[in-house]
Order: structure tokens, then sequence, then C-alpha cells
């Protein structure tokens, strides 16, 4: 049987000047330096300057292997990853060179390793800036959105920067480094194709072997199991290429989460020299279909996924490397991230494209959680050169990872790139290339061809945004998919609603991390938002004058850093949700949101939604809102271009689930201090993954800008309380404020606030871990509360709490349950609590 054993001790990497420090596989050279004490952590005030000369030197690694083993023909030297261009050495031969982040590298060391001692192991790497910038004086230059060079060297783009990340161009074995040994044949490649009809699932295994001299002669047997189905087939003497099919009777499906249960099954495959086996391969895998509709119809064509035939609106994240350096990604880590995304109700993730292909343990936890994966192609916003030596290793590393990925049921599209389409027609590429290459080759040829080929069972869409054809523009809001930047970059976010894109893959607002986050990584005294700090830790051209620009639409200029932060915060908050209760309240037309983005990489202004130190800010809150089964919204209808303005108000009943949503909904236009003035009960019905629209009767719609009324709908069970609002408003509720904040005339802001520690058991009285108090914060409003929110970061570093932005009618009330606050007070849960009445009301 084949023996695989980790190469993960003994490193050690050489500094220039200064000798040998001890290294860690996998890792990087960033963190060896660090755990070394050589550079200090770049992600801290401005040091991502001060370590920029790393990027650009060379770098070597040492450690030594073993004797050789007796007892198997054949030993191989296998690196998962090497990152990126390296030259491998052992004792004193060249075993190979590589130019490849996203690829596997296995190397023949039986006849190179010493039978009797150690044999010394050399992986020396070349500057990623020196092997991009010297394919680029080959090829030529082409054009980016960035002025790094990371469109000529197949490398995580983002490792040179981008309007959200840092400058740290790595070097390493970034995953794990192994020597293998076995005798007669091993499994090269196995790809599983899973369908399902009627009931019974099918896998096919598509198989590759690779034999040594002594076994080509052999026939061998290949077994695959899957559940408790098995089949065998014969390879014959010679044969390294077969295809094994395997029938799963009552297969049960897989389905993304909320609609339904998530079984998966476990698929092996075990190739025998007799009844010996050789090599075995395991994976686990889901029954379910996966179609892409882009039918066309009245309004363009379609882009919506099915899963087992039933069409969803796609509740989505973008997702990036969630650290700089990848290597520091475990498991633990990529499942407690996703299972913040599944919590907010996020059904779909994208794997971006400037990024990587990501270990299997984040795949493992999305076909766990039922989290739906989009897949890019690792292209991002540059021209890339097709000719060599680019093509074949594109090529290759697309084969390799479809093949890899193949088992997921929870990967359901391949996307050939971002936002090269776009850019080669509106980013006035087109001139500047002059008839050179640029990618197009790939995304409309080559990736399709691969994905067809090794794995036919999912679609393939040529880029995003990407309209389907030339024959419409690349990010046409009728046709594909369409992102939506021009909002954020200049104008204002209420214009998300003057169109309704068939699915929006990508559009979002900046806030800065949590204020604790902000506090461990820069240490500007004073802090202010343009403080050098803050301003290193904002990426985007012109961030903050977005950021500013974006304020003074709908607030008076803050007057402290702390009003600042909470108010760019609530606006984040309230840009994503716009858009989102806009487009969802147009399904089907509009068939998915997928916010950018998640997640960071490191602490700093940005999209995301949860920030680099894993710290959720009011948006991630705001998304469990925003993507519940069922949500109420009220909508402007002002004609099939779905625009905003003076059309007729209603409020759209959103129901996602797989029931119908009946009951009744109060509306109540009311005062600023909260006098009823009219108010109408209207029954209500929206079918299972349908939109209801309920009219709202003109007596109830306030008077276009009001400064002093506002709407209110609330659905059961609130409905039913009557006069009584001495209670906390339930989720489905929805407001209509008809002025923007700045000129509303909020009350200055009372309420109540009382305090309650509760101990949570941690598992009995034998158990070793103390009790963890709760602190139960509940703040009862005296005036109108608009956008409360509790800052848990700011009672300690520890603390976080379960809801974010709340608004209040005067007589409600809203408890917040704070975890990892050890001395609470009630003195500073009102420190760290704030509305938009008081940045407002000066």
């Amino acid at each position: 049987m084949k023996d695989a054993t980790p190469v993960a001790e003994g490193w050690a990497l050489t500094v220039p000047g200064r000798g040998s420090v001890p290294a860690t596989v996998p890792g990087c050279v960033h963190t060896d330096l660090m755990a070394a004490g050589v550079i200090p952590d770049p992600y801290l005030d401005r040091n991502e300057t001060e370590v920029a000369w790393v990027g650009r030197a060379d770098w070597r690694y040492e450690t030594a292997l073993p004797p050789a083993a007796p007892g198997h023909e054949r030993t191989d030297l296998v690196f998962d990853g090497l990152d990126t261009v390296a030259e491998v050495r052992l004792g004193a031969r060249v075993l190979g060179r590589t130019r490849n982040m996203h690829r596997a590298y296995r190397f023949d060391v039986t006849d190179a390793l010493d039978t009797a001692a150690d044999t010394p192991l050399t992986v020396a790497f070349t500057s990623a800036y020196t092997e991009a910038e010297r394919v680029r004086a080959l090829l030529g230059a082409r054009p980016n959105a960035y002025p790094e060079p990371f469109q000529y060297i197949r490398k995580m783009a983002c490792s040179f920067g981008w309007d959200w990340g840092p400058t740290l161009v790595t070097a390493g074995m970034w995953k794990q480094v192994r020597i293998e040994r076995w005798s007669t044949a091993r499994l090269a490649g196995v790809v599983p194709q899973v369908t399902v009809a009627e009931g019974t699932g099918r896998v096919e295994a598509r198989i590759e072997l690779e034999r040594t001299a002594a076994g080509a002669a052999r026939p061998l047997t290949v077994r695959l199991r899957v559940g408790d189905s098995v089949a065998e087939a014969t390879a014959a003497p010679g044969t390294d290429r077969l295809t094994v099919g395997c029938e799963v009777p009552g297969a049960r499906l897989w389905w993304p989460r909320g609609y339904g249960e998530q079984p998966l099954y476990a698929c092996e495959v075990t190739v025998l020299d007799g009844a010996e086996p050789l090599d075995t391969w395991q994976r686990r895998i889901g029954f379910r279909t996966v179609e892409l509709d882009t039918a066309p119809d009245a309004h363009g064509s379609a882009f919506t996924l099915r899963v087992n035939g039933t069409a969803l609106f796609a509740r989505g994240v973008n997702w990036i490397p969630d650290d700089a350096f990848p290597s520091r990604v475990d498991a633990p880590r990529y499942r407690a991230r996703l299972a913040q995304a599944a919590a907010a109700g996020v059904d779909l993730v994208r794997v971006w494209g400037g990024g990587i292909y990501e270990s299997d343990d984040f795949y493992d936890a999305c076909d766990e959680l039922g989290l739906l994966v989009w897949q890019d192609f690792l292209f991002a916003c540059a021209a890339y050169p097709e000719e060599q030596p680019l093509r074949s290793e594109v090529e290759a590393e697309a084969r390799e990872n479809v093949a890899r990925l193949a088992p997921h049921p929870s990967l359901v599209l391949w996307n050939g790139n971002n936002e090269n389409l776009w850019a080669f027609r509106d980013w006035d590429w087109e001139p500047e290339l002059a008839g050179a290459s640029w990618g197009e080759g790939y995304y409309l040829g080559l990736l399709a061809r691969v994905v067809a080929e090794t794995d036919p069972t999912r679609p393939y869409w040529a880029g995003s945004p990407w309209s389907g054809s030339w024959r419409h523009h690349p990010n046409d809001p009728g046709h594909g998919t369409a992102h939506s930047w021009d909002v954020w970059n200049r104008t204002d976010y209420t214009d998300y609603r003057d169109s309704v894109p068939r699915f929006v893959a990508e559009f979002g607002w900046q806030a800065p991390p949590a204020y604790a986050t902000v506090r461990r990584a820069i240490g500007d005294t004073p802090l202010t938002p343009d403080s050098p700090g803050m301003l290193h830790h904002q990426k985007a051209a012109d961030g903050n004058g977005k950021l500013a620009r974006g304020l003074a639409r709908h607030f008076p200029v803050p007057a402290d850093f702390d009003t600042w932060h909470y108010l760019t915060q609530v606006n984040q908050a309230r840009a994503v949700a716009t858009g989102v209760e806009h487009w969802r309240a147009h399904w089907p037309r509009c068939a998915g949101t997928v916010v950018w983005q998640l997640n960071d990489c490191w602490p700093v202004t940005s999209w995301a939604a949860i920030d680099g130190d894993g710290r959720p800010k009011p948006l991630y809150h705001e998304l469990k809102r925003l993507y519940a089964d069922r949500l109420l919204t009220f909508q402007e209808r002002a004609g099939d271009s779905g625009g905003s303005g003076d059309g007729a108000l209603v409020l759209a009943v959103v129901n996602q689930a797989a029931r119908a949503w009946s009951g009744s909904v109060l509306l109540r236009r009311a005062t600023v201090e909260g006098e009823a003035l009219a108010e109408v009960r209207l029954p209500f019905t929206a079918a299972a993954r349908t939109v209801a629209d309920l009219p709202v009767p003109p007596r109830l719609r306030p008077a276009a800008g009001s400064t002093a009324q506002l709407l209110t709908a609330d659905a059961e069970p609130n409905a039913e309380r009557g006069g009584d609002t001495d209670t906390e408003p339930g989720a489905a509720r929805a407001y209509w404020f008809p002025a923007r904040d700045k000129d509303f005339a909020y009350p200055r802001p009372q309420w109540d606030l009382s305090l309650t520690v509760r101990d949570q058991d941690t598992g009995g009285p034998d158990t070793a871990v103390p009790a963890v108090p709760a602190v139960e914060i509940t703040v009862t409003a005296r005036t109108l509360l608009r956008d409360l929110l509790l800052q848990a970061d700011r009672l300690g570093p520890a603390a976080h709490t379960d809801r974010g932005l709340t608004t209040l009618l005067p007589g409600e009330h809203a408890t917040f349950t704070v975890h990892g606050w050890p001395d609470p007070t009630a003195e500073a849960a009102t420190a760290a609590l704030h509305t938009v009445n008081a940045a407002v009301v000066r």
C-alpha cells in the first residue's frame, strides 16, 4: 500500500545577510520572518511599507530527507503548492523548476536519495517580481487595473495588493510537502462525475493510473465504492485510463441550505493487484442536479440557478482570501467564517478570481453547510497574455483544479474571470492592446473546453460581468451577470433602485473595521478618519472621499471620529439593504445578489461584512434580515424599468420559504413622536418562492419629503398586538422614511436600560471550563430610536453581541445579548450605544 510521510520538520530559511532562521512548512517567507523577529507584523500601522523588500528578494529553504527506505519500487517528492517561482534541488540534482502557485508538483526521487545518509533538499525561490517583469518584457506590456505586474505570473493576484488588500508578495511552500512511496501502480487522478435521475444516483469515476516498470504488464482491479454500492473494473496490462460506474438506488438529494438537507456519501476508489490494495482515494460526494437558466424572456435573458429543478434567488457573498498569507487559514478558520455566512442567511459564496482555489477544507465546509459555491478561474482586472510560457500553465492549472474540486456538491458554477471582458469594452483596453492577446481565448475557448471535458455536470459562464454574447454590452443588466459599481464610485446608494439586473454578482459599500480592530492595528494619536494609519488601511482610490460624499448625502458632517465610525457603518448597511431589498422584490426577474464582500484578509476599511479580525460589522447583522426567507420592504413601482421615483408605493412581501406565507400586515402612519395618524390591517398571501405586492393606500403614505412622519409595516405576530406597543419589534417589519436623515426631525434620543447577567452552562459540574456569563442589555425606547447600535467590542476586545442596527418606536424594547464581557456595568453599556438621532440632533 502507498505510504505518505509529511516533510514538515527541520526546515531553515536563509535570510540575506543574516544567516538562517527556522521555517514552518506549510508557510511562507513573511510568516517565518515574523516568527524570527526579523520583520514586524505588516498588518499593523504602516509596517507594510517597511517589509516591501521581502517581495523583491530571493529566498532559499533547506532541510534534509531521510535515507531511501526499502519496501517500495518508487519514491516521489510531492509539493501540493509552491509559491511561486522555484528551483527544487535534491543533493546535487535539480529535480525541476516551477512557475505556478496554483498547481501541485511531483518528482521521482527513487534514485536521488542516499541509501545510508540524509540527502539535502533545497527549494530556492526567485522573486515573483523578477519572473513577472521578465515575462512582461518577453510578451509586451498589457493594461490592468493596478500598477503591479500580477497578470504575468500564475500567482495569487491580490498578493500584489488590491483596493482592499496589502501588497505583500509572498514566497514559500504554502501547502504540504510529503514523500510518497509506492509499488506497481498508484492512482494518478480520480474525477467522479456525479448525476442523479429518477431517484437513482450514478457516479462515473474517471481514473488515471501511473505504473512502475514492473507494474506495466500486470492486470489491475479498480474498485469504486459509493455508500453501500460497489462496482469494479479491470485495467488491462498497459492501460492507464479507465472509467468505473456505480449506481446508488434511492439516493438522497443534496440541497442548498434552506431548501433541504445535505446528505453526503463516502466515495472511495481503490486500485488492487489481485487482492492487495495499492492505493486509495477517498472523498465525500452529494447527489444533486444543477442547471443555469439563461433563456430569453420579455426582459432580456435570464441568469437563474436551478438546483434539483428548483429555481432559486441566490443570497450570496463574495469571498476573498481570508488572510494575505493563505497558509495561516486552516480548517477551523474556514469553518468558522463560512458558518458565519450561513448564520447570516447566505446560500451562495462566490470565490473571487484574484485569489486562490481554496483548500478542500473550504469546500468540505460548504458541502456540510449547504453553501453553494460559484468558483472563478483565477483571472481578475487585467489583460492576460495567451502566449507561452503562460498558456500551458493556465491549461494545466485549470485541468488540475477542475478535477480536484469535482467531488464537491456545493460547487455549482465555474466562471471564467472577474471583470476582464467588461474591461476590454469599457476600460479603454482595446486601443491600448492594438491586437495583442488579452485573455479572450481563455474565457471563450480554453476554459469552457476544460470544464466540458473534465466536469461536464456543471455549467460554465465566461465571466462576471458577462451578458453571454458580444451582441450585448458585457455589463448589460438585461442579460447575464452584472456588477454595480457606479453607485459606490459616483452616485448615491438610492440609485440601486434605478435598474433590475438579472443577477447582481458584485455591489457594495465601504465601512471601517470594528473599533477594537482599528485600535489593535492602528496606533494613531489622535485617531481620525484621515490620520496616517487610517489612510494606510484604506486602499481604495479616493476611498475616504467616497465615504464622505456618501455620508454628506444623508447626514450632517460627523463631529468626531466615533460619530464618523458609527455613521459609516450605518451607511454601509443602508446601502446594501437598499440594493438587496429592491432586487429581491423583483424576483424572479432578478435571480440573485452577491454582496461584495463577506470577509477581509487584514484590518482595513473595506466593503466587507466581517472585518480582518473576524468581527462582524453592522452589515453582517443586517444581512440576517435581508437574506431571511421572509422579508417585508416598501418599494416604489415605476413601470418595467424597476426604477424609483414617484411611482405607486407598495409593500413587497418576499417569501423565499418552501411554504406559503399568509396572514395580515398592519400598516401604520405615525408622527415622529409615535402618535398613530392612520392605520389599516391588510390580508396577504405570498406563495412559496414568490413575491406579493400590497398597494399602500394613499392615506397611509406620508407626504413626499415629510420630515415628521413615517410609515411602518408589521406582519404577524406583531399585527395582533393591537395598541400594545411595549414590546420588541419582530423581524418582519419594514419602515418608510420620506426624508433623508439630515432633514428628518428626529427627537433627542431617550431610553431606559436594564442589564441582566446570566451564566451559560458549558457542560455540567464536571467540566474544567467555567461558566461564561451572558449579559442581556435591554433598551426600552422613550422616543423613536433610529438604528440603535450596541458596539460590543467597545466593552472589551472579546465582547460580541447577537444583533446589529435596531430601530425602535416609542415604548418598544430590544435585548442585546453580549458574550465575552467580563465586567459588565450599565454605564459602560450606555457609552457603547449609538443612534442616528444622536448623530443628527446637535
